[in-house]
């Protein structure tokens, strides 16, 4: 159970308030900078889901490979599934190339898991 709490729960939490995020039906803020900002936060989220899983799937047995790669899967579904979520959201829309900042943010998390498995602190 502590491992539950300790390396999935976080998960849980995250994926809550992307799916809170995901159902406000209109996000803007009036700053001039607000689509950058909001893009920013799109891979900022994915980045930290992608950290959350790969901490969750290495330290629960699975060698950093592996790891990387269901860490990688896991969150790009999450993101397609994100996105799907937005088509019932009045203000909201699907769009593909959100899915693509999102992977943006993925791929940003996973670099930062193999560099820190270069140096030494990831290995089994």
């Amino acid at each position: 159970m502590n491992k539950f709490i300790k390396y999935w729960l976080p998960i849980i939490l995250w994926i809550g308030v992307i799916f809170t995020l995901s159902s406000i039906p209109d996000l803007k803020t009036d700053l001039k900078e607000d689509f950058i900002l909001r893009k920013i936060a799109h891979a900022m989220e994915f980045a930290i889901l992608t950290l959350l899983l790969f901490r969750a799937i290495k330290f629960s047995g699975a060698g950093f490979k592996k790891a990387i790669v269901y860490a990688f899967i896991l969150a790009l579904f999450y993101a397609f599934s994100d996105e799907f979520h937005q088509l019932y959201v009045f203000g909201r829309q699907c769009s593909i190339k959100d899915v693509g900042i999102d992977s943006i943010g993925i791929l940003i998390a996973l670099g930062l898991c193999y560099i820190k498995n270069r140096k030494g602190r990831f290995r089994n």
